[in-house]
């Protein structure tokens, strides 16, 4: 990809390497013949104290050439002959990277141009065009917009540094996010050149648990139309509809029917916050460019009266569509998605649970789909009790043995349950005994063959004989969990009896309150550590900060569907798979729990750090592809043709860096 030059401050050696045209801006290699390689290119200040310092990049080359057979007696002798005049060629190709002027820390080694179709201003007011002050000399005069910026022309890194300035002024995490989303409205690359550099300080404010309140107030402070909208009255235009969207080659759409936001609820049109965020993590954290994601609401009313009466509303004030209506609007948005997109990925987001397990179902096998709620959060938390088996001693392939309470029956709490048991079943352990792992607990208490006709079919797969009803206290108290997983949105659910019932029972209990925002979860980090004395091993939805207790720091670390959701689309995406299987999604969580390292799980963190998600999500999507090749369902690849399938996730991540603009223009002679 083409490099962007990194600085964490003022005196940083930049340490990435700069990309000769290798690459455009889709992450695609357009000159194959030059390779330049970590290796064989580096980078270092020549001078630190000098106010004319420069930094040094040395760039080689290398050029596929063919010979003949019968020329090979004369290759040896000119590679001698040459091999002097070469090297000092190499040397003449050094670059001095200049900290002055308007080229200030930027590379002018080649860079294929982005060709766009516009000019003037219209660049200036296209997110994923405008560089804002970035724009060089050059590109002010032949783009026809010298004299409609300020003068001074800075670079990346200047404007960077700004952006994080206002951020760091504010103390609200409510103003930070205005701040981002700003920029995200204006210039795109900065935008996600920030989050990819200093990810573990900006999801919380893109995303969980900031987003819930962004959401809260989407009308109030609605600024830019950003995504998509289908509503009723839509029916029978959406096969036309889609074409509107500016954009030709989308891969992933996030959808949501604002149904079930977080552990908000019905949240309606303003739950457009959620695609939002999303997709921003899939292009930071999977490398997926940002005009190949499109947000989308499907507007089917809302049942919130207080937004029934709401004067800044902006979605549809009527109540909820029900029945055959609901589900024949969602199928003409799928069915018009996949007439111009084949190939899209759609990630179901927080549909309500009496329609999530629905949906998914019917077009599970027929679209490329799934819902993030169910299976995303199922990968995600498997992925974290892996870990926390390694972290307490134990063999992973033991899951089958452990006894795990879920609090919460819907469709977050039964995509957990199915998820662990499909790998406990992969693990050798035959479906029935996989099952009498669970104890599935919702609000009437624990999920019993009495409630059968009130249960969904999954829900019905982990009803226990005995003790319908008993409620969750008493569950723990007398099944003795090792495991205990909330996915209510019930904040402060597990009591301190609860928990001190576990650690009396338990060695090391495993404690994932998984609810979202901060204010919904079953419990807190200080809390679970306070009440085991120190013992268990958490994980929880949203970020807590450190825990320090009897002269020791617990590290507690998030359990959040971003370290799987951005590497399953790439790599669905990538090989062209046809449906997400269930394999997928196991060896999408084994990819993320061995990358937790040992020394991470001796901490008691049982998720790798944020400041690492490109990495995992380039294992993930590796993964994924790998078990899409072994389904016969990578369309897009051939595995004997790809020798090294992680450079080449490499090599199709988005990076965000500038590129040379170039206006489209049409010759005839």
């Amino acid at each position: 990809m083409i490099s962007q030059l990194r600085s964490g401050g003022m005196n940083t050696v930049f340490q990435r390497v700069v990309s000769l045209a290798a690459r455009n801006t889709r992450g695609r290699l357009t000159n194959p013949n030059i390779a330049i390689s970590a290796s064989n290119a580096t980078a270092a200040f020549s001078s630190s104290t000098s106010s004319t310092s420069s930094i040094r990049y040395y760039i080689t080359t290398s050029r596929n050439r063919t010979f003949s057979s019968s020329s090979s007696s004369s290759i040896t002798s000119d590679k001698d002959a040459n091999f002097d005049s070469s090297s000092q060629l190499q040397d003449q190709l050094i670059e001095n990277i200049s900290t002055e002027g308007e080229w200030a820390y930027c590379s002018r080694q080649f860079m294929a141009p982005l060709q766009v179709p516009v000019r003037g201003s219209d660049i200036l007011n296209n997110p994923l065009y405008n560089k804002g002050t970035a724009f060089k000399s050059g590109e002010r005069d032949r783009l026809r917009f010298r004299g409609l910026l300020p003068p001074r022309r800075t670079n990346m890194r200047v404007q960077k540094d700004r952006i994080l300035h206002a951020i760091r002024s504010e103390d609200s995490d409510i103003r930070k996010n205005i701040i981002l989303e700003d920029l995200h409205d204006r210039n795109e690359t900065l935008y996600h050149r920030i989050l990819v550099d200093h990810m573990e300080e900006m999801a919380p404010l893109i995303y969980t648990p900031t987003v819930g309140q962004a959401c809260k107030e989407y009308g109030i402070r609605f600024r830019r139309p950003r995504g998509m909208y289908f509503t009723e009255d839509d029916r029978g235009h959406m096969a036309a509809m889609v074409y509107n969207w500016p954009h030709k080659d989308v891969h992933v759409i996030c959808v949501t029917d604002g149904s079930r936001i977080l552990g908000l609820g019905d949240l309606g049109a303003n739950g457009m916050g959620i695609p939002i965020g999303k997709l921003s993590l899939y292009c930071a954290a999977g490398g997926i460019a940002p005009h190949r994601v499109l947000p989308v609401v499907i507007d089917a009313g809302t049942d919130n009266e207080e937004l029934l009466q709401d004067d800044f509303y902006l979605g549809v004030q009527k109540k909820r569509l029900r029945g055959a209506e609901y589900y024949q609007l969602v199928d003409e948005f799928m069915q018009a998605v996949r007439h111009r997109w084949p190939n899209v990925l759609v990630q179901f987001e927080d549909f309500s649970s009496d329609k999530a397990q629905i949906l998914l179902n019917h077009y599970r096998y027929d679209h490329l789909c799934f819902n993030d709620d169910i299976q995303g959060t199922g990968a995600t938390t498997l992925a974290g009790v892996l870990g926390a088996l390694r972290a307490r001693g134990d063999n992973v392939n033991d899951l089958g043995k452990q006894r795990i309470v879920i609090a919460g029956a819907g469709s977050a709490g039964i995509g957990v349950a199915q998820v662990l048991m499909q790998a406990m079943i992969e693990q050798g352990r035959t479906p029935q005994e996989a099952r009498d792992c669970f104890y599935v607990v919702d609000a009437s208490g624990l999920l019993g063959v009495g409630d059968h006709d009130k249960l969904s079919r999954e829900q019905r797969d982990f009803m226990r004989k005995e003790d319908g009803g008993m409620p969750l206290d008493q569950v723990v108290k007398k099944y003795q969990p090792t495991m205990l997983l909330g996915m209510t949105g019930v904040g402060g659910l597990f009591k301190e009896e609860i928990i001190r019932d576990m650690a009396t029972n338990c060695e090391k209990p495993i404690i994932f309150p998984l609810s979202n925002p901060t204010i919904k979860a079953e419990c807190t980090a200080e809390q679970a550590f306070e009440w085991t004395n120190g013992k268990c091993i958490f994980a929880s939805g949203s970020p807590f900060a450190p825990v320090s207790m009897n002269s020791k720091t617990f590290y507690p670390t998030q359990c959040n569907n971003m370290y799987i959701f951005p590497g399953l689309g790439l790599g669905a995406t990538l090989s062209g798979a046809k449906c997400v299987s269930d394999k997928m999604l196991y060896v999408a969580a084994e990819a993320l729990a061995n990358f937790v390292s040992e020394k991470e799980l001796q901490e008691g963190k049982v998720f790798p750090p944020l400041s690492k998600i490109r990495d995992v999500s380039r294992s993930v999507a590796v993964a994924v592809i790998e078990q899409a090749i072994k389904e016969g369902q990578a369309s897009k690849l051939n595995g004997d043709k790809i020798h090294d399938l992680e450079a080449f996730v490499h090599k199709k991540m988005y990076d965000p860096v500038y590129v040379p603009l170039v206006e489209k223009r049409e010759i005839s002679i």
